[in-house]
C-alpha cells in the first residue's frame, strides 16, 4: 500500500508521501536512543507540563484536526472532533496521575529482612508503536501519553493511509514542549517494521491491528526477547435479555454497530438476543438501521460515512455475499452504494450458521449479525464461541444475570446496559486472539516499565 492520503468519500488520491530511506530510519532510531538517555531523568512535573500543553493544542486545533481525519479515513466530522478532544483528555489524565501510578511501592521490610525494600517503576527506552487507521489519533495517544509520562520515547509507524494524522501527532507533541526526539513518526511501509524492531536500540513494541500483523510483530519480538502489547480486534457480543429496556438496547445497538462506519475493534458486531424479545428487537433494529443517513462525512446530517479503504469494502462485501449464498437472511442493506467512494449500506443479517465465515471473522464495517438465544446459558455460549475476546455488552435488569455475564463472558471488558467504550480510567485490552497486555489506567503506563525490586540491608 502506498503511503498516501486517499479520500474515501471520493476515491481520489490527495497527497503521496515518500517513505523514509534506510539512512533516515537509522537516524531517527539514533535520535530517539540518544534522547532517552536524558529524557528518562526528567521530572514528572516537566513531563506533565508538556503533556498539558499538548492537550491545550489538541483542543485549540480540534476543528482543523477533525477535518484532516475525515479527509484521510472518512469518519464523520463530529466523531473526528470528539476523537481529538478525547486525545487531549488522555494527555491530561496521565499528566495528573502518572507520578502516583509510578511511585515507589513499599514492601514488607520485616518479611524480606531489609531496612528498606520497595518496587520502583523505570522506563524501558525506545518503544515502537505500530498503529491502525480507524482512530488515527486516539489509538496512538493511548500509547503516547502514558509512554511519554513514564519517561519512554516513541517511534510511531502509523497505517499508510493516514500519514497526515501521523505527522500531525508528532508535530503537536513537539509543539507541546516535549524535547526533540521524544516522539517521532516513521513514514515507512510494513516491510520495514521488522528492521526497526530488531534494532538493539529499540526496547519494546506495541501494536493495534489485525491478527496477522500481531503475529508477525510478536514473532520478531519473541525472537529478540522484547516486550510487546498487542490489541488485535474483536467480534464483540451485544446480549439482550427479556428484562432489558428494549428501546434503550436497540438505540444503543445501532450506535454501537455503526460508530466509525462499523470500523472499531470494540464496536458491537454479534447481537445475541433472547428468544422472548428476538422478533421485537429485530423489527426495531432493522427499522433504525434502514433509516440511517449514509453520505458525505463532512455533512453534519450524515450518520454513516464511507469505509476507509477500497479493500475494506471488498472484505465486507465478500463476507456478506458468502453468508447470503449459504442461506443467511439479509434483513436490510447488504450492498455497496452506487456512488463514488467506498460506501456500504448499513446491514442486518440473521440466520447465520457456524459453518459460515461471517460467524467466526470480524466484520469491519456497518454489518450487524443477529443470533437467537433460547436462554442465558445459550447466550453466554454464543458470546464465548469466538476466537476473539476484546469487549462485550449485556443488557439486563436482573442482578443475578448481570453477575453471570460479568463472571462468565470471556473478554477484556464487560459493559452492562451500555456500549463498550474506552476510558483512560478503565483498562483496555483483550484475551484469546484479541491480544495481550493492557492500555490505559495504571496498567497501561506500567506495561513499558521495568518493575525493579530494591532491597537495602
Amino acid at each position: 500500500m502506498p503511503i498516501a492520503t486517499i479520500n474515501p468519500t471520493t476515491g481520489e488520491t490527495v497527497k503521496m508521501f515518500d517513505p523514509l530511506s534506510e539512512a533516515d530510519i537509522d537516524s531517527a532510531i539514533e535520535r530517539a536512543h540518544n534522547r532517552f538517555q536524558s529524557y528518562r531523568h526528567t521530572s514528572f512535573t516537566d513531563r506533565a507540563r508538556w503533556a498539558n500543553a499538548t492537550a491545550d493544542l489538541l483542543e485549540k486545533e480540534a476543528d482543523q484536526t477533525a477535518a484532516m481525519m475525515t479527509l484521510e479515513m472518512g469518519k464523520t466530522l463530529a466523531s473526528a472532533k470528539a476523537e481529538a478532544l478525547k486525545c487531549a483528555n488522555g494527555f491530561r489524565y496521565y499528566a495528573e496521575h502518572a507520578a502516583t501510578m509510578l511511585a515507589d511501592e513499599p514492601a514488607d521490610n520485616v518479611a524480606v529482612e531489609a531496612s528498606n525494600a520497595y518496587s520502583r517503576y523505570q522506563p524501558l527506552g525506545v518503544v515502537l508503536a505500530v498503529m491502525p487507521w480507524n482512530f488515527p489519533l486516539w489509538q496512538a495517544v493511548r500509547f503516547a501519553a502514558p509512554a511519554l509520562m513514564a519517561g519512554n520515547v516513541g517511534l510511531l509507524k502509523h497505517a499508510s493511509n493516514v500519514p497526515q494524522s501521523a505527522l500531525y501527532l508528532a508535530d503537536v507533541i513537539a509543539r507541546g514542549g516535549f524535547p526533540d526526539g521524544c516522539f517521532q513518526t516513521l513514514l515507512i511501509p510494513s516491510g520495514d517494521v521488522e528492521r526497526v524492531l530488531r534494532d538493539p536500540r529499540v526496547a519494546a513494541a506495541t501494536l493495534t491491528g489485525s491478527e496477522p500483523a500481531g503475529r508477525a510483530v510478536a514473532a520478531v519480538a519473541g525472537d529478540e526477547v522484547k516486550h510487546t502489547v498487542l490489541e488485535l480486534g474483536g467480534s464483540d457480543p451485544f446480549i439482550v435479555m427479556p428484562s432489558a429496556d428494549l428501546r434503550a438496547a436497540v438505540d444503543t445497538a445501532v450506535i454501537a454497530r455503526i460508530q466509525n462506519a462499523g470500523q472499531s475493534c470494540i464496536a458491537a458486531k454479534r447481537f445475541i438476543v433472547h428468544a422472548d424479545v428476538y422478533d421485537a428487537f429485530v423489527e426495531m433494529f432493522v427499522a433504525q438501521m434502514q433509516n440511517l443517513r449514509v453520505g458525505d462525512p463532512t455533512d453534519p446530517t450524515t450518520d454513516v460515512g464511507p469505509l476507509a479503504t477500497e479493500q475494506g469494502r471488498l472484505d465486507v462485501e465478500k463476507l456478506v455475499a458468502d453468508a447470503a449464498a449459504d442461506g443467511a437472511v439479509i434483513r436490510c442493506g447488504g450492498k455497496r452504494l452506487d456512488r463514488p467512494g467506498w460506501f456500504y449500506a448499513p446491514t442486518v443479517i440473521t440466520d447465520i450458521t457456524r459453518d459460515m465465515p461471517i460467524f467466526a471473522e470480524e466484520v469491519f464495517g456497518p454489518v450487524a449479525s443477529v443470533y437467537r438465544a433460547a436462554d442465558i446459558d445459550e447466550a453466554i455460549r454464543l458470546a464465548n464461541d469466538t476466537s476473539f475476546g476484546l469487549g462485550s455488552s449485556a443488557w439486563t435488569r436482573d442482578e443475578a444475570e448481570q453477575r453471570r455475564f460479568v463472571d462468565e463472558i470471556s473478554a477484556g471488558q464487560v459493559f452492562i446496559n451500555g456500549m463498550t467504550v474506552s476510558y483512560p480510567e478503565l483498562p483496555f485490552g483483550g484475551i484469546k486472539r484479541s491480544g495481550y497486555g493492557r492500555e490505559l489506567t495504571a496498567h497501561g503506563i506500567r506495561e513499558f516499565c521495568n518493575i525493579k525490586g530494591v532491597w537495602i540491608a
